[in-house]
């Protein structure tokens, strides 16, 4: 009979796990979502969920998160942040923004 290998959470995992759920669920990035009409503003994309043309949106924050790990001190202050420091990108767009 083989033995079940254990899965080993650490803190850090559990929190950064819920830091993203907390985020994807907040009333601040919808309201930047709604705000930009689901459409990324650098490059004009919109959202789509229509067959063979799925297209995502995300929500990037202007002034970067530069310590994720240090972000739960400060979970009000960087991540759920005032709406107009959000903007809607699609992920190529997020990508290049990322690196700036």
């Amino acid at each position: 009979m083989e033995k079940k290998k254990k899965t080993t959470t650490t803190k850090s995992k559990v929190v950064s796990v819920l830091r993203r759920y907390l985020w994807l669920v907040s009333p601040e990035r919808a309201s930047a979502l709604k705000r930009d009409n689901y459409t990324c503003q650098k490059c004009g994309r919109k959202q789509s969920r229509a067959k063979g043309k799925e297209q995502k949106v995300e929500v990037h924050h202007k002034v970067g998160v530069l310590n994720w790990d240090k972000m739960t001190d400060n979970i009000f202050q960087y991540l759920l942040c005032e709406v107009k420091h959000l903007v809607t990108l699609c992920p190529e767009c997020h990508k290049k923004e990322e690196k700036v």
